[in-house]
């Protein structure tokens, strides 16, 4: 009988021990360890060290280290098996100890601990173990190198990189093709395009992976047509490739080409689309608002039994929020659960609810988030905002300041963007203060959102001493912000002066520049200025004029009382006039009773907006101011039989963080007997004081007797005197209206400030008044 020899023997067990852990068969390799213990192999230090990588590999991590314990010799190979297996399971700690023990540690130690740092994320510890190899004048292989290249790239560690480089040539390893492509993806990842290219182009041998850097490379940097030039020079291509076109594309703003790229990849090539192909190719879709074709995607990934949990459950929730689906992303949550709803897809599924008008749903996912970043936060108080749920904004924001993430720039931006369109100073402070706590104040973004909101509060000054703190990192929406804040104020010459300004520092106006620029001479008369300025930005600057601007200057001119100059240059406008060029006119008109022109302007301006209640209105006070009582009476009867409801001026105040409304004539309001009272008062003293009632504001055919009642009840009025008697002495007004001021209330304002020693602001629809010791800051121009 022949007995097979030791040396056969080990052969054929290491060849079953391979098979097994091909098949991941544990029992089976079990079954070869019982063998070498019964043929008395359990001494070979060969067999023993691959029984220890089978259970090594198979997870049977006790098993291999009973059996190493127990190994009577080890070889280099036994430690770096052992080693391997610990680190690939991410158990760095034991792998580490273990590390120190190898006797004669070499390249493949080395390169295994550093490979199991980089798969845990670990990259600076993995490169400081790559120096200590350096030190020890160990070579380093080209896995090692990969590796620690890989940790560059993912730190962007550029000059540790080109450290690594030079290792790279030292030691001779610039023939292997993976090293060279670690080399392009470092360079690539790490901010050194120039490099990446020199490197590629002097490659002898590139394969796929060579040419993917590159791509992404151009992605990366938006040169979106080298892309795919790159792309169609490639005679093989992978799944990478595939998505990183589609990726580069969908990130750039290219989405039908992505959608191309698509769809070519499935009729083209053999590659199956993975998750990262979905994810980008329903991105796509989202930002096309293509419903249909999200849904064919949707029916493709649910025919191939692909997860739909995670990123391409997201994907799939914020296409269908975007492109109108809203209900659909709705039951994709409630089936994959709210706690898989990552960021984006929430963002998307809130602005599906804002387009419907409807938060409720998406405030209830929100309050169901368990991991709500400030992203999240500040996409709920966004929402809000949008549908002017500002009270709502406002309660959320200091939830989030007590209980949730620390708010950024974006997120202090639409709270300030809130207490603009509450007209809260009180709110806007809190949020500056908010701002200064949290090391957002330096940001020049948050100044810029802070210059607008203290101009919209009514607090011209705290605005300036914003614009003065950053005087050294004004950039031109800075310069901007002051303007329109200044102009908003009455204040032209001074924003003429920040304009000169900008452009003696070289800072290059942008359009919004000269809408406030424009403004600025509209609010104080400067038709001569206006017009150069007006020339400046269509001749030196090159800026095509907007809507904005072409009703900036029909306003310019027809306030200054040139009305058929304002017509004219309607006429001659290159675009068709909107509703807010024609109601500029038309304002003009009735303030110069230029009765024809102002019947042309209002059909003009109801041919656009046939149920604007404003023309009907002003065309109805022109035909009356000029005596035309009849004619007035036909305009009103016009607009009562259309069904055209006129807008009701209102006034409020803020006492004690509550908003206060009026209207005119108001008894709704629980003090309104002191209120009368107070305003009765008023009336006789500032009357003594040499004030006439302007009767002619009242556009009504009535006595004057109860003409000179219904003035003295005006909204703004009664907002003045409530505000009187429900703050100290010396405490500055802020009064809003929605309207424009009438000339009553104007002049009425002015004698009020200087009876009560008050500085009073009030914000009407177009412009801020500041009333003090009886001017007013607009100088009667308005």
């Amino acid at each position: 009988m022949n007995i097979p020899d030791p040396f056969s023997l080990s052969y054929h067990n290491s060849r079953l021990l391979q098979e097994s852990l091909k098949s991941n068969d544990l029992l089976a390799g079990k079954l070869v360890h019982a063998r070498i213990i019964k043929s008395g192999l359990h001494f070979s230090v060969i067999l023993l060290n691959n029984l220890m990588n089978f259970y090594s590999r198979t997870g049977c991590f006790s098993d291999a280290q009973l059996l190493f314990d127990e190994m009577p010799v080890k070889t280099i190979f036994t430690w770096n098996t052992l080693l391997s297996a610990y680190s690939r399971q991410a158990k760095m700690s034991e792998a580490t100890e273990i590390f120190r023990k190898i006797p004669n540690r070499d390249s493949v130690s080395w390169s295994t601990i550093i490979m199991g740092y980089n798969q845990l994320g670990r990259f600076e510890s993995a490169l400081k173990v790559f120096d200590k190899m350096i030190k020890e004048r160990v070579i380093p292989t080209q896995y090692t190198i990969t590796s620690v290249l890989a940790s560059c790239a993912a730190i962007k560690a550029l000059d540790i990189g080109r450290e690594v480089h030079s290792f790279v040539v030292k030691f001779g390893l610039s023939g292997y093709v993976s090293v060279v492509n670690s080399l392009l993806n470092m360079y690539a990842k790490s901010g050194d395009p120039m490099m990446t290219r020199v490197i590629f182009d002097r490659m002898e041998y590139r394969n796929t992976s060579s040419w993917n850097v590159m791509i992404s490379l151009h992605m990366q940097h938006g040169r979106v047509d080298l892309a795919r030039g790159q792309f169609e020079m490639m005679s093989e291509r992978d799944i990478v490739t595939w998505n990183s076109m589609i990726a580069g594309y969908n990130q750039h703003g290219h989405d039908f080409d992505a959608l191309c790229t698509f769809s070519n990849m499935l009729r083209d090539s053999l590659f199956l689309p993975d998750k990262f192909t979905f994810i980008n190719a329903l991105s796509a879709c989202a930002n096309l608002e293509m419903l249909k074709l999200g849904k064919q995607i949707h029916a493709r990934i649910a025919s191939t039994n692909f997860d739909t949990y995670g990123p391409v459950g997201n994907a799939l929730i914020s296409m269908y929020a975007k492109s109108g689906g809203v209900q659909i992303a709705q039951k994709i949550v409630e089936q994959s659960g709210i706690s898989r709803l990552d960021v984006i897809a929430f963002t998307s599924l809130l602005d599906g609810y804002v387009k419907l008008g409807d938060l409720k749903p998406a405030r209830q996912i929100f309050d169901s988030l368990k991991d709500r970043d400030v992203v999240a936060w500040t996409a709920m108080i966004v929402g809000y905002l949008q549908n002017g749920l500002n009270t709502d904004a406002v309660e959320l924001f200091r939830l989030m300041v007590r209980d949730g993430p620390k708010p950024n720039n974006f997120t202090l931006a639409a709270m300030l963007s809130v207490s603009s369109s509450l007209t809260s100073l009180n709110h806007g402070k809190e949020i500056h203060a908010s701002a200064i706590r949290t090391g957002q104040a330096s940001l020049v973004s948050v100044n810029n959102a802070l210059i607008t909101m203290y101009a919209r509060v009514g607090s011209i000054n705290c605005a300036r001493k914003v614009f003065n703190q950053i005087h050294w990192f004004r950039d031109v929406v800075s310069w901007t912000s002051m303007i329109m804040a200044l102009a908003q104020h009455g204040l032209g010459e001074e924003a003429l002066e920040h304009f000169e300004k900008l452009l003696a520092a070289g800072i290059k106006p942008d359009h919004i520049t000269y809408v406030g620029v424009l403004s600025a001479c509209t609010h104080v008369g400067l038709v001569e200025r206006g017009r150069r300025y007006y020339n400046m930005m269509k001749d030196f600057h090159k800026i095509e004029p907007t809507l904005s601007h072409y009703a900036l200057m029909v306003d310019l001119l027809g306030r200054a009382g040139l009305t058929q100059e304002a017509y004219d240059f309607i006429e001659k406008m290159p675009i068709e006039p909107d509703a807010v060029t024609w109601g500029s006119l038309l304002s003009s008109c009735k303030v110069y009773k230029n009765v024809e022109l102002g019947k042309v302007a209002a059909e003009r301006l109801l041919l656009i907006d046939p149920d604007n209640s404003g023309a009907y209105s002003a065309l109805a006070n022109l035909y009356s101011v000029c005596g035309k009582w009849d004619d007035a009476a036909k305009i009103r009867k016009l607009m009562k039989d259309g069904g055209v409801k006129k807008e009701q001026g209102i006034s409020w105040v803020q006492i004690k963080n509550k908003f206060h409304v009026f209207g005119a004539e108001d008894g709704l309001h629980p003090q309104k007997d002191e209120i009368y009272k107070m305003m009765a008062k008023i009336w006789e003293d500032i009357k003594k004081m040499g004030f006439v009632p302007d009767t002619e504001s009242v556009l009504h055919d009535l006595e004057e007797e109860v003409k000179e009642q219904m003035l003295r009840h005006h909204s703004e009025k009664l907002a003045i005197a409530f505000a009187l008697i429900s703050t100290p002495e010396n405490t500055t007004l802020r009064i809003m209206k929605n309207l424009r001021v009438c000339n009553d209330c104007h002049s009425a304002i002015k004698f009020i400030s200087k009876l009560s020693g008050r500085e009073i602001i009030v914000r009407d629809a177009t412009r801020f008044h500041h009333f003090k010791d009886g001017f007013c800051s607009c100088r009667d121009y308005w």
